[in-house]
C-alpha cells in the first residue's frame, strides 16, 4: 500500500518538477508607440445663477434663461446641446435664517466645429457665463489611432524580441505573456479671446479656440523565452 502511494505522489510531482523544468531562458521587457494627436472635439459648459427671496422665483428665472438659451442653440445643428446641472439652495443670516434663495443652471455644448461654438457661447453670454471648456480627442478618433499604435507597437516587440533571440544566441522565442496597455495625456493648450459675461458689455466678442494636441500612447508588457 506503502509503496502504491508513493508511486502516486511521483506520477502528481514529476510533471510539475518536468514544467519548471521549461521555464529557462526568460526575458520581459515593454515597448511603447505614441502619437500626438491634435483635440478635434471641444465641450463647453454655461451656467446662470440667480438669487430672490422666495424659491418659486429662483426657478422661474432659471427656467425663462434656460429655455431661451435652448432655442438659441437649436439653430445651430452642428453643435450637440444638452441640459446640465440645475440646483436651487437656501441662502442664511449670520443667525441662520433663511434669508433668500440661490440657484444654478447649466447648459452642456459639444461640437466639432470649434468656431460655431465660439459663435454659439458670444450670442449666450448675454445672459449666461461660460464656466468651463474643454479639449479631447472624440472616440472615433481615438480608436482608430489607437488601432494604429497597437499594429506599431507588436512591430515593435515582435523586433525586439528578435533582437533578445540573437543576443542570446537562440534560433527562435516564444511568447510567454502579452498585455496591450492604451493611455493619454492631454497637453497644455492655448484659448485665445476673451470671454466676458453679460455684465461686462452687451456685446461679447466671440471666443476663438485653439484645441492643443493629447498625446496617445500604446504600451506593450510582454515575455519570450528563447529556445
Amino acid at each position: 500500500m506503502q509503496n502504491l502511494l508513493l508511486g502516486f505522489l511521483l506520477l502528481v510531482i514529476a510533471p510539475v518538477y518536468a514544467e519548471d523544468n521549461t521555464s529557462y531562458n526568460r526575458v520581459d521587457f515593454n515597448v511603447e508607440a505614441s502619437r500626438e494627436v491634435q483635440n478635434d472635439l471641444l465641450v463647453a459648459h454655461m451656467a446662470i445663477d440667480v438669487e430672490d427671496k422666495l424659491p418659486a422665483n429662483v426657478a422661474q428665472k432659471l427656467n425663462v434663461a434656460l429655455n431661451d438659451a435652448l432655442k438659441k442653440a437649436a439653430k445651430y445643428t452642428n453643435i450637440k446641446t444638452t441640459s446640465g446641472n440645475q440646483s436651487t439652495y437656501p441662502l442664511y443670516t449670520n443667525n441662520s435664517h433663511v434669508n433668500g434663495w440661490h440657484g444654478r443652471g447649466e447648459l452642456r455644448l459639444e461640437s466639432h466645429d470649434f468656431k460655431v461654438v465660439g459663435d454659439l457661447i458670444a450670442e449666450l453670454q448675454s445672459t449666461l457665463q461660460l464656466s468651463n471648456v474643454q479639449f479631447m480627442i472624440s472616440h472615433d478618433l481615438r480608436e482608430k489611432v489607437e488601432n494604429d499604435l497597437i499594429t506599431d507597437a507588436i512591430h515593435t516587440f515582435q523586433s525586439r524580441a528578435d533582437a533578445v533571440r540573437l543576443a542570446m544566441g537562440a534560433k527562435s522565442y516564444r511568447t510567454v505573456h502579452f498585455s496591450i496597455n492604451q493611455g493619454g495625456s492631454q497637453q497644455p493648450y492655448p484659448m485665445v479671446g476673451m470671454m466676458r459675461g453679460a455684465a461686462m458689455s452687451d456685446t461679447v466678442a466671440a471666443p476663438e479656440f485653439a484645441g492643443g494636441d493629447t498625446r496617445l500612447t500604446v504600451t506593450i508588457n510582454g515575455t519570450i523565452e528563447a529556445q
